[in-house]
């Protein structure tokens, strides 16, 4: 059974960072898509970036240029980098993996992490 176990949210002002991480254990991790999805209050989940497990990667529109996926397999985990936050980045940014990378990219992966709160104060 996976477990993904996020980690890194916090409070923070307009235009700062932070770095969000997710770790993962129960089968092995190098053969599973990792996906980052949020939602904030009122609003559906949706999907911000994914990293494929031969390396290639997805981002949202709405948070390219300014977010980064990235996956250290010795360490079987998954990170997500957030530059220039926004207050509209506020949200429970959650972890997703699956070893199709399509169920990923639609939000329909097997695995969910509990979530982790983010918040962008202007």
């Amino acid at each position: 059974q996976v477990q993904l176990v996020e980690s890194g949210g916090g409070l923070v002002q307009a235009g700062g960072s932070l770095r969000l991480s997710c770790a993962f254990s129960g089968r092995t991790f190098s053969s599973y898509t990792m996906g980052w999805f949020r939602q904030a209050p009122g609003k559906e989940r949706e999907f911000v970036a994914a990293h494929n497990w031969y390396s290639s990667t997805n981002y949202a529109d709405s948070i390219k240029g300014r977010f980064t996926i990235s996956r250290d397999n010795a360490k079987n985990t998954v990170y997500l980098q957030m530059n220039s936050l926004k207050p509209e980045d506020t949200a429970v940014y959650y972890c997703a993996a699956d070893t199709s990378a399509r169920a990923v990219l639609r939000g329909t992966g097997a695995y969910w992490g509990q979530g982790t709160q983010v918040t962008v104060s202007s």
